[in-house]
């Protein structure tokens, strides 16, 4: 008898092992946004990775930054940066999804490339950034850094080595105070909070269980929220021949106090089961505290244990997608999970839900006479 096969979370690729490249190649950024202040520069610093260079329209942005982390190079055009830099040098490119294809026009053939989450608005723009990268031969990965954070690849580990058994359920919940002030570039975007937050939920799922068959989405607006979009969102996965729950459940307008925030991802199995933390979302940008834990069925008198890991999504989840990029280039891993072709699935799933928004459900029906009964 043949044995049937495995399901997909118990054979991670090797690239969401947190291991550093062998020879870090040289990062040329472009765009000096909070999240490059924030996450990416201290990423690099922290790992190691030496980055040749920044690129923004506004220099003395770009200037600051360089000053402050030692960075020799600034340009104010990608084409002025390209034309100096490095053969081998990676573009990690952290702008605005609308202008993703200008700039990947202007890159070297065959270049390393990182490029910040979402892959496009809309699926069909995804579908160009993925064509355009591979008329290029660009080596072009996602930045959908939540695979690599450190709770999460300690959970990804403990799940491929069988601790919790075969997944069940996997829950994203969220329900925090979000302050868009922080974020006005996204002030007018039609698609918010799926394309631009759950994007990141969707695709942690797909990393561990790959594509849903049917996707099932409501996502709405803060009726006294005029300057923002969709806020508030519940996406169901549904895996058809597997017996398991999928949901992503976000609020960020639970503006009434932190004692029931929540910020957590839940992966229960038929073993036991993993709760992750995420610190970050409570109390942003300052973040609350991080966890892991695990409970076992065989072991129920313990309780909830904890499991050690170390850093967090911010800084060091970057580290973990920058690193994955360049140790495929440097052949030192045979694939490479967050690849424009798989991310694309993730936009397809993106786009999924908010057809299904659109859509509204399934109308209810009840007849006069069974009303009358």
């Amino acid at each position: 008898m043949t044995a049937l096969p495995q399901p997909p979370e118990f054979h991670p690729a090797d690239a969401y092992r947190l291991e550093p490249p062998r020879n870090p190649r040289p990062i040329v950024i472009i765009g000096t946004g909070g999240i490059v202040k924030d996450a990416h520069l201290p990423a690099y610093r922290k790992a190691g990775y030496p980055v040749w260079g920044l690129v923004n329209r506004t220099v003395a942005r770009a200037r600051a930054l360089a000053d402050e982390y030692g960075i020799e190079h600034v340009f104010g055009a990608v084409a002025d940066a390209v034309a100096a830099a490095p053969a081998d040098a990676v573009y990690d490119i952290a702008l605005m999804p609308e202008q993703y294809l200008e700039t990947l026009e202007q890159l070297p053939d065959g270049a390393a490339v990182l490029i910040q989450k979402p892959l496009g608005q809309t699926y069909e723009q995804g579908v160009a950034l993925r064509d355009l990268c591979h008329r290029k031969g660009l080596v072009a990965a996602v930045n959908t850094q939540l695979r690599f954070a450190p709770y999460v690849a300690e959970a990804r580990r403990l799940i491929a080595d069988g601790a919790i058994g075969e997944l069940i359920d996997l829950e994203i919940r969220v329900s925090v105070d979000t302050p868009w002030h922080l974020f006005p570039h996204v002030f007018g975007l039609e698609r918010l909070e799926i394309n631009m937050h759950s994007v990141h939920y969707v695709d942690l799922i797909r990393s561990f269980l790959g594509d849903p068959d049917s996707v099932s989405a409501v996502t709405t607006r803060h009726p006294m929220k005029t300057d923002v979009a969709n806020t508030r969102t519940l996406i169901l996965m549904r895996y058809r021949d597997r017996p398991i729950r999928v949901t992503v459940s976000t609020n960020h307008d639970h503006a009434y106090g932190p004692e029931h925030e929540e910020s957590f991802i839940k992966w229960e199995g038929t073993k036991g089961a993993i709760r992750a933390q995420m610190g970050l979302l409570l109390d942003y940008p300052v973040g609350g505290p991080d966890g892991l834990e695990v409970a076992l069925l065989a072991e129920k008198e313990r309780g909830w244990v904890p499991v050690p890991f170390e850093g967090s999504w911010f800084p060091d989840a970057f580290i973990g997608s920058m690193g994955a990029v360049q140790r495929f280039v440097e052949g030192s891993v045979q694939s490479l999970p967050t690849a424009v072709d798989d991310v694309l699935h993730t936009m397809a799933v993106v786009e999924a839900a908010y057809e299904s928004e659109e859509r509204e459900g399934v109308a209810l029906r009840v007849s006069e006479a069974a009303l009358r009964a």
